[in-house]
């Protein structure tokens, strides 16, 4: 479901994207090129700064947000989401918050007024909160950072992780053909 948030705005979605129709897309929200949004994620972009302007929340091309995820901001923040990233089912990521390229999120992870740098991979049930998690760095599954002092306990991520994220970015990526391929099937 598309629909406007208080203040007028309305989701714009690109036309090679797909949205499942279970999803809901509310406000200030841009969805660029070969997104995939998967049944039952929700989108909002309705709160406001002090100032009364938000910042929108945009998706960038060829990313996926899976099944069951949450996507809103606090305060009218920005919540900027890279090219080919995947969120994983049942995530939440809650502005401010910026995701650069390439990066993975596994199920059920939280990520909070956090900055995750480019092919970053976050493993499952983790959360992220007040960091600038750099490029190329792996969190293991269950685990928790909650500043950038606390960054020194988390390795690089290897061939492998990187290799499997990419897997699921083009997964993603043919369910966005094959999506469209029966739209008006539904």
């Amino acid at each position: 479901m598309i629909r406007k948030n208080p203040s007028g705005d309305t989701p714009k979605v690109h036309e090679e994207a797909f949205v499942d129709p279970t999803a809901i897309l509310c406000g200030k929200i841009i969805v660029e090129e070969g997104v995939f949004i998967g049944p039952y994620a929700v989108i909002r972009a309705d709160e406001l700064k002090p100032d009364g302007t938000m910042d929108p929340i945009v998706i960038g091309a060829g990313s996926n947000v899976q099944d069951g995820v949450v996507i809103h901001s606090k305060d009218g923040a920005a919540v900027t989401i890279g090219q080919r990233v995947s969120i994983a089912h049942r995530s939440i990521v809650h502005g401010p918050c910026t995701i650069e390229n390439d990066v993975f999120v596994g199920f059920n992870s939280v990520l909070f007024n956090c900055t995750v740098g480019e092919n970053a991979v976050i493993r499952h049930n983790s959360v992220l909160e007040a960091c600038d998690l750099p490029a190329r760095f792996h969190v293991p599954s269950a685990s928790s950072v909650h500043s950038n002092d606390e960054l020194h306990k988390i390795p690089q991520v290897t061939p492998d992780e990187a290799t499997f994220s990419e897997s699921v970015v083009q997964a993603n990526t043919r369910l966005v053909e094959g999506y469209k391929a029966i739209r008006n099937e539904f």
